[in-house]
């Protein structure tokens, strides 16, 4: 791992340990939900980029998938899709950016998952596109999108939100 990685992957623990939060698995806010998440995939992205083998780079992969394909898919289709039905221009553009974030990231998982040598050039590279589309996605949805959900649902239908994400996220089928 390099010195750089070494140090986003202590920064994140520490952001992470600063904001503690223990709740039953449905039992919190979609937003928190959201957030403890997106920290998971960030870290889990940060251990692919300087993955030292290509054997760790895989099962860092397989781990990336496993948590990402649910999470994109169940936020789609409760988070995204509640926004999309709203009659605010803005609101309904913001989800339509996430479903299309969401899939150009499904196509760089599926280059990831093609590529045979996990140590090539064009693995790295790809695991490099897929850190900075997923960083650059989770700062607009955690600013744009939260605001929506903020604005536009009560803290009991966020909390109702987030158990339906955890269901919605069980009965994913992730891609080999």
């Amino acid at each position: 791992m390099s010195v750089a990685g070494a140090v986003r992957k202590t920064a994140r623990k520490v952001t992470n340990a600063l904001t503690p939060a223990v709740y039953a698995e449905g039992d919190m806010d979609i937003l928190t939900k959201l957030k403890q998440e997106h920290r998971e995939v960030q870290a889990l992205l940060e251990e692919l980029v300087d993955s030292a083998s290509a054997a760790q780079s895989k099962a860092t992969l397989r781990k990336i998938k496993a948590a990402l394909v649910p999470h994109a898919r169940a936020e789609e289709k409760i988070v995204y899709d509640p926004l999309r039905k709203l009659k605010d221009k803005d609101v309904n553009q913001d989800g339509e950016e996430g479903y299309l974030e969401h899939a150009l990231a499904d196509k760089v998982l599926l280059t990831l998952s093609r590529t045979s040598n996990a140590g090539s050039p064009e693995f790295k590279a790809a695991a490099k596109v897929l850190r900075e589309l997923l960083n650059h996605h989770i700062r607009e949805e955690e600013s744009a999108i939260w605001s929506d959900v903020k604005n536009n649902f009560s803290d009991e239908q966020r909390h109702d939100m987030n158990r339906r994400f955890e269901a919605a996220k069980k009965k994913v089928k992730i891609p080999q």
